[in-house]
């Protein structure tokens, strides 16, 4: 069966009238649809105002230290003092009891007496001893007594020194002290001149002389011994 083709429908004429009173419509849709469009944005943007809540907030204060405890003052505690020994005085005993006499004593019974003790009699206080003082130190020995040699003594006959013939016609006079040692059997052993007269004469003649005498010998703690002497010499015109 042959199909049979179907023909396309024509558009019907539009007059101008209809044409321009179309156009008016789409455009007045067009406009209230553009109003609408604005006033809903313009609702959208007015919207309820929200309450800006606004609180000042102050700045937190700055953290103080405290300032740190003050230490308590430190009491001096006294040092105790060493208590002093107090002797106890011994608790003198109690009296026995009187027994009281019994006309029939048990056999097992305790003997007592029947006449009044005494009582005891007070015990004296301890007396404390006295401190020990101490020893002094012993004193150190004596030094030994020292005896000086002599030339004076009578037994020993000594004679006198010559006086020399020069010096004598030249006046000439003066003292000579003469050091000599002497040794613990009494004969000068060295001599010198200690002290001199002025007049070499003179001293010579006084050392020849101290070497030609005997002296009694020094002596230390009673023990002879060699020692120094000085031996004066005048010498003097008569």
């Amino acid at each position: 069966m042959n199909a049979i083709p179907l023909r396309p429908a024509r558009p019907l004429p539009v007059s101008r009238n209809t044409a321009i009173a179309l156009a008016v419509v789409a455009l007045h849709v067009g406009l209230i649809a553009a109003l609408q469009s604005g006033l809903l944005m313009r609702a959208a943007e007015v919207v309820v105002p929200v309450e800006l809540l606004s609180q000042i907030i102050a700045p937190p204060a700055p953290r103080v230290t405290p300032p740190p405890p003050t230490p308590p003052a430190r009491v001096p505690v006294p040092l105790e003092q060493p208590q002093k020994a107090i002797a106890k005085a011994p608790t003198p005993e109690a009296p026995l009891p009187v027994a009281i006499k019994d006309a029939a004593p048990a056999p097992n019974a305790p003997v007592g007496t029947t006449a009044p003790q005494p009582a005891p009699a007070p015990m004296a206080a301890p007396v404390a001893a006295a401190p020990v003082a101490p020893a002094a130190p012993a004193a150190p020995p004596a030094p030994p007594s020292v005896q000086l040699p002599s030339s004076d003594a009578d037994y020993l006959q000594n004679p006198r020194p010559p006086y020399p013939p020069i010096s004598r016609r030249m006046n000439e006079q003066g003292k000579t002290t003469v050091r000599v040692l002497i040794g613990a059997d009494g004969q000068p052993q060295r001599a010198e001149i200690a002290k001199s007269s002025g007049f070499g004469r003179l001293d010579d003649a006084a050392l020849a002389t101290v070497m030609r005498w005997r002296y009694v010998p020094g002596k230390r703690g009673g023990v002879a011994e060699a020692m120094w002497f000085n031996v004066p010499i005048n010498w003097v015109l008569e």
